[in-house]
């Protein structure tokens, strides 16, 4: 079982704006906090930092699950940070269908479960869009997550 570091922390939390107040994220899902998707029955008050650190946590800790689930393969410690960042963003799709909504039925996790680590990472430049329109922000953090994924570099959104 692996954990995310705290460097993967920070990683994730420096490409997620923090808003107090609601707003529509790039996908148009209402969003809140660092990256939280309002689930239905959550109230739309305003979050102080705090309280958007630990939704943070507990997104990131299904997040870590997921993946762990996910991954069939041994994984470097910043290889999982990486697939946390990119199920964060995406979304897990752990799911019965066999559409890529995310990483549970992308080429990237079939990838690296038939250990093609490095086919893999390549697989991270192709979810850069939203609403079909490719995000200067997706692009930078696709390649962030890869750069991470092969080589250890975290490199922390400014």
């Amino acid at each position: 079982m692996y954990y995310l570091s705290s460097n993967g922390l920070l990683f994730i939390a420096s490409w997620e704006d923090f808003s107090a107040s609601p707003y529509p994220c790039s996908a148009g899902k209402w969003t809140k906090g660092f990256g939280h998707l309002i689930l239905p029955g959550e109230k739309f008050d305003t979050l102080t930092v705090r309280q958007g650190l630990v939704l943070l946590g507990k997104d990131i800790d299904e997040k870590v699950n997921d993946v762990n689930f996910l991954v069939k393969v041994p994984l470097e410690q910043y290889q999982f940070d990486a697939l946390v960042s990119f199920a964060f963003n995406l979304g897990s799709d752990i799911d019965k269908d066999d559409i890529a909504e995310g990483l549970g039925d992308s080429t990237l996790l079939k990838k690296l479960n038939a250990g093609d680590y490095t086919g893999a990472s390549e697989e991270f430049g192709k979810w850069v869009k939203a609403k079909g329109v490719v995000l200067n922000g997706l692009v930078r953090r696709r390649e962030a997550e890869k750069n991470m994924f092969l080589h250890n570099t975290y490199t922390f959104c400014a």
